[in-house]
């Protein structure tokens, strides 16, 4: 006969145990297949245990076997909502190896378009977390602001999730006529209407009930944990590679990093409110010097393109955070390895100091403000 081991404790003249609970492997609120192994006394979390891998997609052993050009497509897809993002840290990793010099121009329209993304990408959040603790309006807003920047990204690549515009040595073509002043128009509109999202939920006093002191992530976890990115910066860790280690041209413009001190749910959101408009202006800036910058968008390479033996690490700050790829050749038209470095990976691991302490109620609060993506976790 097996046994079962339960720890007995006694309240109020009753004997309780202690409860094992699953959250998922199928939530509304976890952004994929993530099942979190939950041991609770009563309503309060006791311990908590991430458990990751129901959705592997086994893109570091795909990028093995395919050639740097395919690479870029599978790239797209690890973190659905950074696509242009992750496609750009590959190229800039097979750039550094072969030694190839960007066009100016293409590194110029890379950043406008990051940039871009990283809109796309705060949008959805900022619609989706109010949505898992009740508030559907500020998704409605939020998905207004994605589609009017949606159809500039869509003009310009092709695409509207995975845009596949990346190409090792520059951009895949040069883009439409008259594109900048479009995409211009767009920031603008969503920088005017950007308050709708701000005045309905940051002041919001349920939302500020459920959010405003729960969760609280010291800077000294986050960066135990390796965290990064928004995450991290609510928490005071103030790191930006765009800053810190600059990459493209970011070492020519003043990027302002948004940070907060208190590292609990309300934090995390405020710092993705306030780095949208930030993205905002930092588009302007990069479609200015785009119009001020002539000439070609690409380089011209072999048709068959082979990185030289050996190897480098290139990183870039994702929308979620610190985003890296080692990339390890021996001179074939294939990597040796491509490991990949994931900021939702290293994001959701806190979940473990977070959420022990916390009510049931407050779960699904910091599982939202942690903004990850789980095919960026089952990579």
């Amino acid at each position: 006969m097996s046994l079962r081991e339960m720890t007995v404790g006694t309240g109020a003249g009753l004997d309780t145990a202690d409860m094992v609970l699953n959250i998922g492997p199928q939530h509304p609120s976890t952004h994929g297949v993530l099942r979190l192994k939950l041991t609770l006394d009563g309503e309060r979390v006791v311990s908590c245990e991430p458990i990751v891998g129901y959705m592997h997609r086994g893109a570091e052993k795909l990028f093995e076997v395919r050639d740097y050009r395919q690479i870029i497509m599978l790239a797209n897809r690890h973190d659905w909502l950074s696509a242009f993002s992750n496609e750009l840290g590959v190229v800039l990793a097979v750039e550094r190896l072969m030694g190839i010099e960007v066009p100016e121009r293409a590194t110029w329209l890379r950043m406008a378009l990051a940039e871009l993304n990283r809109v796309l990408n705060h949008l959805m959040f900022l619609g989706s977390y109010p949505l898992e603790i009740g508030a559907i309006t500020p998704m409605f807003y939020a998905f207004r602001e994605r589609e009017t920047l949606q159809a500039v990204m869509e003009e310009v690549s092709g695409g509207r999730i995975h845009y596949m515009f990346n190409r090792v040595g520059g951009l895949k073509e040069e883009i439409p006529a008259g594109w900048t002043k479009r995409a211009r128009q767009a920031v603008a509109a969503v920088r005017r209407r950007m308050p709708d999202i701000d005045n309905v939920i940051r002041r919001n006093d349920i939302f500020m009930a459920r959010t405003v002191g729960v969760g609280v992530l010291s800077a000294a976890d986050a960066a135990a944990y390796g965290a990064s990115g928004p995450v991290a910066r609510a928490s005071g860790l103030d790191f930006d590679v765009r800053r810190d280690e600059p990459y493209l041209f970011y070492d020519q413009i003043d990027v302002p990093v948004v940070t907060r001190t208190s590292g609990d749910c309300h934090a995390r959101f405020e710092v993705l409110l306030e780095q949208v408009l930030v993205s905002l202006d930092l588009i302007d800036e990069c479609l200015d010097r785009v119009d001020r910058t002539g000439g070609p968008v690409n380089v011209r390479l072999p048709k068959v393109v082979k990185a030289p033996e050996g190897h480098t690490y290139a990183w870039t700050e994702n929308p979620l955070g610190v985003n890296g790829y080692y990339l390890v050749s021996r001179g074939e038209k294939t990597p040796w390895r491509l490991k990949l470095r994931t900021a939702s990976y290293a994001n959701v691991q806190a979940l473990a100091t977070l959420i022990p302490g916390c009510l049931v109620p407050d779960l699904i609060a910091i599982l939202g403000s942690m903004f990850f993506v789980v095919g960026d976790i089952d990579k």
